[in-house]
């Protein structure tokens, strides 16, 4: 398995606020993060805050500046250390990986996902809640 390459498969997918998102991350974010919060409607996420219409993804995705015209896209997460749970859990199976065509894969983990698990748990261990581990 190799270093995530920020190709933003993950965060295109699933960044278009359906994600779960906790009362108590939204609480936080109202006291701590108003510009994460202004976000949040009924308790749901990602919303225009002058409209108020469903925003198709996640405000806070960012794509870099290409070094040159043939590079591949790169993405960042502006709020990476307040993202949402669902967003520091991902990628938790490789069944999922392979869905979300995730580019972290490699044709090694393919042949033998059981160990690409193993894997991916040992890389993800910092990031799971203990009832995922």
């Amino acid at each position: 398995m190799q270093e995530c390459n920020q190709c933003g498969k993950c965060c295109t997918k699933y960044g278009g606020g359906d994600l779960a998102v906790s009362t108590s991350e939204i609480e936080l974010w109202e006291l701590f993060q108003p510009e994460i919060f202004k976000f949040v409607k009924n308790k749901q996420i990602w919303f225009d805050p002058k409209t108020g219409n469903k925003l198709e993804r996640c405000p806070f995705l960012q794509t870099e500046a290409k070094a040159n015209e043939l590079a591949a896209t790169k993405y960042t997460c502006s709020i990476y250390l307040d993202r949402p749970e669902d967003c520091r859990h991902y990628p938790s199976r490789i069944d999922e990986m392979l869905k979300d065509e995730c580019e972290m894969l490699e044709q090694q983990d393919l042949k033998n996902p059981k160990q690409a698990q193993r894997k991916l748990d040992v890389l993800m261990i910092d990031s799971r809640p203990a009832s995922l581990s």
